[in-house]
């Protein structure tokens, strides 16, 4: 999904930092000359600190306790360099050498030329600024200079659709770093990173936002993007160049939701949220053979490739603009590597809940001028059933059928759950609960004990943690509109006769007796499906039905306005999803709440 370029990004301890004062500069100028830089890592709480800096021609590391008198460090530097010097010698005349003499070691403070007594410990001796004299060499100390520890370009870069880079910066924030975009002069122009790509006349600077959206006229181009970290101070770190190691690529034209980002061109204010739930279809799906040529034949195969699709998925999330995002079936890698960095430069902060024993999950996004999070809640369902007194009851029921118990243990399935409070109106919170249950068309009694559980969990939460907080409830239910389900959310109970308690697989042998004597209630006052009845929300060759809802509670929150399904003909154009319009196999929910 992305391509680390570790030739244009060093790490922290081998960068060639550059003074940031002026006025350090100029004196340190005046009193050495050029200097080389000394990078230093000092960080309190830690019990080392790290020093970088070249010496004869090599980059040297070295780890130190915070808490040693500097002289010993200085004492390192100089036996180093002096073995250094001795193995040089040895090597170039193939004859033992007498060692050379110790080199003078010491470090100064700029003002003054005050030397540092070798008694001072490190922590406190390696300041921002001073100087260190190895031999005739002098550095300039650079302490906690901000700098990026990864940056990293995406692997697939289309015209039309956003190229977010994965950046973490240290002693800095993204919000100050300066960002330059440059493109090739000339498309497919046949140059190594260490060859003619380091002309300036081989780019064309084209941008300098931290996104940047190619055009058709950067098709068959290379992409380079320099940034320099930066903290509110405008203390500036080195720049970093990252150079794609691939050429910009025609997008696939129209997409399914273009018409739909219309209607969500504006950000929402208060009292209105703008909530998102969205399956994205796991990579760990798409890649099987059974999703290659079973459930997803008509499908082109570079259509189903993660990088393609996280193309699709990073536009159309950034699109709705939307102020709280759930999505299920989330990889953990694309969570950390790609969702994270995008929708981070869009303004979101993300949260994530990984199965037991899986590799996908469920994710919330929130925006954080708006929403910022005051707890979390999350569970895994099948271990709340067995191990919280609040669902005694329920595992004391389905006890009496073995198959429906063993069928709910196993399933790994989660509920996150996050109280959340209005930036601009302290004290009003939410409880946002996402969701993905069990898949199998024939699980509707598995299916309505998950749902039961997590209702009774958002019951406590709610009520004793955080008891005038509504409930936005969104999700993958896996269940279409007259299942039990529906029925236990919607209407807050379902009868014992209802069809899905005698779901059965195939395979699974009739119980001796009914799990169920009496009707299924939910702690919870019924809910609203905010997009109302939908034709489907998953559209793939052999189902098309509703699956995905995202529930309400009136009178806290009412529908201002539903953003309209994609027209049914953009969905069929390439017979079902996903494809090359669409990234997953479930259609995003868009609407726009009143919070009263």
């Amino acid at each position: 999904m992305f391509n680390k370029l570790a030739a244009a990004l060093l790490p922290f301890h081998r960068r060639l930092l550059s003074p940031s004062s002026p006025v350090i500069l100029s004196r340190v100028r005046r009193l050495c000359g050029t200097m080389e830089t000394a990078a230093v890592r000092c960080v309190a709480g830690e019990p080392q600190l790290t020093i970088s800096f070249r010496m004869d021609g090599n980059q040297r590391h070295m780890r130190r306790e915070q808490d040693e008198p500097l002289g010993k460090l200085l004492s390192r530097i100089a036996c180093n360099q002096a073995k250094g010097k001795h193995k040089a010698k040895k090597a170039k005349r193939n004859a033992p050498q007498d060692p050379p003499e110790l080199a003078v070691v010491k470090l100064y403070y700029v003002d003054g030329g005050e030397e540092v007594p070798e008694t001072v410990l490190n922590a406190e001796a390696w300041r921002d600024g001073a100087v260190l004299q190895v031999g005739d060499v002098r550095y300039s100390v650079r302490r906690n200079e901000p700098n990026f520890t990864n940056a990293e370009l995406p692997c697939s870069l289309l015209a039309g659709f956003p190229v977010c880079p994965k950046l973490e910066v240290e002693f800095g924030d993204l919000e100050h770093c300066q960002f330059a975009w440059y493109k090739e002069t000339e498309p497919k122009h046949n140059v190594t990173a260490s060859g003619d790509a380091d002309s300036p006349d081989h780019w064309t600077e084209t941008g300098h936002s931290r996104v940047y959206v190619p055009s058709n006229h950067d098709i068959g181009c290379r992409l380079k993007l320099r940034c320099t970290p930066k903290n509110d101070s405008g203390r500036a770190g080195p720049p970093v160049d990252l150079l794609s190691s691939t050429s910009v690529e025609a997008g696939p034209g129209v997409v399914t939701f273009d018409e739909r980002h219309a209607y969500t061109a504006e950000e929402t204010a208060w009292p209105r949220l703008r909530a998102v739930s969205y399956n994205i279809l796991a990579d760990i799906y798409a890649q099987t053979e059974l999703s290659k040529t079973v459930l997803y034949p008509y499908c082109a195969p570079y259509a189903l490739h993660l990088d393609y699709r996280q193309n699709l998925i990073k536009k159309e999330l950034a699109g709705y603009r939307a102020d709280i995002v759930c999505l299920q079936e989330v990889d953990k890698g694309v969570f950390s590597d790609s969702l994270i960095p995008a929708l981070d430069a869009f303004g979101l902060d993300g949260l994530f809940k990984i199965k037991d024993k899986q590799h996908e999950g469920l994710a919330t996004f929130y925006r954080r001028t708006r929403l910022k999070l005051v707890s979390r809640h999350d569970i895994t369902l099948s271990e709340a059933l067995t191990s919280d007194p609040l669902h005694s009851d329920l595992l004391e029921q389905i006890s009496n059928d073995d198959t429906l118990k063993e069928r709910i243990l196993k399933r790994s399935t989660a509920l996150q759950v996050s109280i959340m409070e209005d930036v601009h109106q302290p004290g009003r919170k939410v409880c946002v609960a996402n969701t993905h249950l069990y898949w199998h068309p024939l699980g509707g009694n598995v299916r309505l004990i998950q749902m039961a559980v997590a209702l009774r969990h958002l019951s406590h939460v709610i009520g004793q943690l955080q008891s005038e907080a509504p409930l936005l409830f969104c999700g993958d239910f896996n269940s279409t509109p007259d299942s039990g389900v529906l029925q236990l959310v919607t209407e807050a109970a379902v009868s014992r006769h209802h069809g899905d308690w005698r779901s059965r697989r195939e395979d699974s042998p009739p119980p001796s007796s009914s799990p169920w004597a009496a009707d299924l209630t939910s702690p919870i006052p019924p809910l609203l499906s905010a997009c109302g009845p939908l034709a489907y929300t998953n559209y793939v060759g052999g189902f098309q039905g509703c699956l995905d809802y995202i529930f309400i509670q009136p009178p806290c929150m009412s529908v201002e306005r539903v953003v309209p399904m994609p027209d049914h003909r953009l969905v069929t154009a390439y017979t079902a999803l996903p494809s090359v319009a669409h990234p997953s196999d479930h259609i995003a929910l868009v609407c726009d709440l009143l919070w009263e």
